[in-house]
C-alpha cells in the first residue's frame, strides 16, 4: 500500500489555511484545533469519494480519521513555527 502524501499534504495546507482564517475572525482560538479537526475529516471524506488515486484510506471511517490527523497537523505545525520563532 502507498501512502497517499500529496492528498493528506493538502488536506493539510487547506487546514491550516482555515485556521488562520478563524484566528483572524476574532473567534476565540481555543475553538480552531476543533474546527481545523472536523473540516479535515469532513476534507477526507470528500477525498475517499472524489477518488483521489493517492488516498491513503478505502472506507469512511479510515477516510474520516486520515482528514482529523490532516487537521490537526496543520495545527501542530502552526505551533513548531510559533516556537521556533520565540
Amino acid at each position: 500500500m502507498e501512502i497517499g502524501i500529496a492528498s493528506v499534504a493538502a488536506i493539510t495546507v487547506i487546514c491550516y489555511l482555515v485556521g488562520h482564517a478563524v484566528k483572524v475572525s476574532g473567534l476565540d482560538n481555543k475553538f480552531i484545533p476543533v474546527i481545523v479537526g472536523v473540516v479535515g475529516g469532513v476534507l477526507g471524506v470528500a477525498a475517499l469519494y472524489i477518488n483521489l488515486p493517492d488516498f491513503p484510506a478505502a472506507d469512511p471511517l479510515t477516510a474520516v480519521a486520515v482528514g482529523i490527523v490532516s487537521g490537526l497537523a496543520a495545527t501542530g505545525a502552526d505551533q513548531i513555527a510559533k516556537q521556533l520563532n520565540q
